[in-house]
């Protein structure tokens, strides 16, 4: 490989050297695992310098080291560990070897010269030889193309012919490649590179483990998250190993959502704490692993437990009553296909999928933490496929317009809304009732007038650290009849718990619907089946829900 620069008497194109670390009037030699590394300067003047890397493989070496791992190696072709195009094509070995001879280059560091490694300069690169190969995409300079020209390069690409004696043979899975830029810092252009050429090959000589997807962050930071071949790029890079392309997508997902909100990822994906432990939920504040109140696909929280009720025998928890009485609004408004925005850990889709009513089910939220933990609790991968056809997990913001929200029949926000900060909430109701527009909506969210029931929650406390604000009944009926004038739907509000006689009930809801007068009193459809014991007669004043977000 080689790289190329020019420049002027002010600014000569010999200080590539210092970017490179590499003296223009030296050849130098590098050990690699796999053989030989050489930094050589073809030319080096003030008008054009060139910097060539030449990788010379030791065969025995790739075997040894390879043990039956990557294309060279395969112990299914014996052979190919012997006879392969490892020593004579740019693949993953090349970006090995950029990474150990040009490591501080690829950091941006330049001591002798301070300031010179973020002035961005023309580069030309060029490759005689890259795999470059489809599996099912398409290959070849197409491939080029798509991976490098959303970086600003100019590509050429020329396939190789397999035999230029015999132009009949047609064409190989090689290409000559040939990157131009007017404006670019080296640093960067080492990273894509490292990434890239294995993307282009499509295979790696090694064996991917969990860490390459640090790797594959910390090299594309700063151009992976907005590149349009964003998971080409993860899936082909991570050798298809699909765990892990999914762990790097969630990841560059939420670096994009905390760009956007100017915050820092930490911030948002708190939503799971991973000391999580079902049995407790009986203190403040304490961790319920089957907590579902995050903030989900609008904001970060924690999931958490809300303020546990007061001691007296639990019957049925709060988190249960709840969940029933989400399920009586969906069948009440005849829902099939429903969206869990702000989805936690999934137990209200675990809930949605034991009711063969609910043909298509939708789970949102932002923290990949809490997908990964839904995803184990709902044992996706050991679904059948046709119960896997049902169920599906993404990745985003409700206070963004999403295009994959729309056409549902329903959508749920479970304990969201009083996550936020109030002055976001309008961005939350644009872009559910506003874009996604489904045709049911239903809301809960605490009743802080009923926070007094709680002994051990301090006077002006709210049931949760991360809660935002908590509603009374009369602003959460006053913000549920605003919303649904603008947007045109009707609310309903319904108590959720035991009722008291003065502060109402711990938990209130608002079913929204398009259009129709609004139902003064409306009869909740039967809930599903659940057990004798899930939901207290509503005279049962006794009956101590646990508390929760628990979804």
């Amino acid at each position: 490989m080689s790289i190329s620069t020019t420049g002027t008497a002010e600014s000569p194109a010999s200080d590539l050297g210092f970017l490179l670390h590499k003296h223009p009037g030296k050849v130098q030699r590098f050990s690699t695992s796999h053989g030989e590394a050489h930094v050589f300067y073809p030319e080096a003047g003030d008008e054009l310098c060139t910097a060539a890397l030449l990788l010379d493989i030791d065969p025995i070496a790739l075997v040894r080291k390879g043990r039956g791992k990557g294309r060279g190696g395969s112990p299914d072709f014996a052979l190919a560990q012997y006879v392969n195009d490892r020593p004579y094509a740019a693949s993953s070995l090349l970006a090995v070897a950029l990474r150990t001879v040009f490591r501080t280059a690829m950091k941006g560091v330049c001591e002798a010269r301070p300031g010179l490694a973020e002035l961005p300069r023309p580069l030309r690169i060029s490759l005689p030889a890259v795999p470059a190969n489809g599996a099912g995409e398409s290959g070849g300079p197409a491939m080029a193309a798509r991976l490098f020209e959303p970086l600003g390069w100019q590509v050429q690409a020329s396939a190789i012919p397999l035999d230029e004696a015999f132009p009949e043979w047609g064409e190989s899975r090689y290409v000559r490649l040939e990157l131009a830029g007017t404006e670019v810092r080296l640093a960067d252009a080492l990273q894509q590179l490292y990434v890239l050429l294995p993307v282009l090959d499509g295979a790696k000589h090694y064996w991917v483990a969990p860490d390459e997807v640090d790797k594959l962050l910390a090299a594309g930071a700063g151009w992976l998250a907005d590149h349009p071949e964003q998971a080409l790029i993860a899936r082909r890079y991570l050798s298809r190993r699909w765990a892990l392309t999914r762990r790097a997508m969630e990841r560059l997902e939420l670096a994009r959502l905390a760009e956007a909100d100017d915050r820092e990822v930490e911030e948002i994906d708190n939503a799971v704490d991973d000391s999580a432990d079902e049995s407790a939920d009986d203190s403040v504040n304490t961790v319920d692993a089957a907590a579902g109140g995050t903030v989900g696909a609008a904001e970060a929280g924690d999931g958490r437990a809300e303020h546990p009720e007061p001691a007296a025998e639990r019957k049925a928890s709060l988190a249960d009553q709840r969940r029933a009485a989400i399920l009586a609004a969906l069948g009440e408004v005849g829902a099939a296909r429903v969206a869990d925005l702000g989805c936690g850990q999934g137990e209200l889709i675990g809930a949605l999928l034991k009711d063969a009513r609910f043909t298509e089910v939708l789970g949102v939220d932002v923290s990949a933490r809490a997908l990964s933990a839904a995803a184990r609790k709902l044992r996706l991968e050991r679904m059948s496929e046709r119960q896997a056809a049902r169920v599906r997990l993404v990745q985003g913001a409700l206070t963004y317009t999403d295009a994959r929200l729309k056409g549902f029949d329903a959508a749920v926000l479970c304990e969201v809304i009083e996550h936020l900060d109030l002055p976001r909430l309008p961005a939350l109701e644009h872009a559910v009732f506003g874009a996604a527009r489904p045709s049911a909506v239903v809301v809960t969210t605490p009743n802080a007038e009923y926070n007094v029931r709680w002994e051990s929650l301090p006077a002006g406390h709210v049931r949760h650290a991360d809660h935002r604000f908590e509603w009374d009944r009369v602003q959460f009926r006053e913000w549920a009849e605003r919303v649904a004038a603008t947007y045109g739907y009707t609310a309903v509000i319904r108590p959720v718990g035991p009722e008291d006689a003065e502060v109402g009930a711990p938990t209130q809801l608002a079913l929204f619907r398009i259009g129709g007068p609004p139902d003064a009193a409306p009869q909740p459809a039967p809930a599903p089946a659940v057990p004798a014991t899930a939901v207290p007669a509503p005279t049962d004043t006794t009956t101590t829900p646990e508390g929760g977000e628990t979804r």
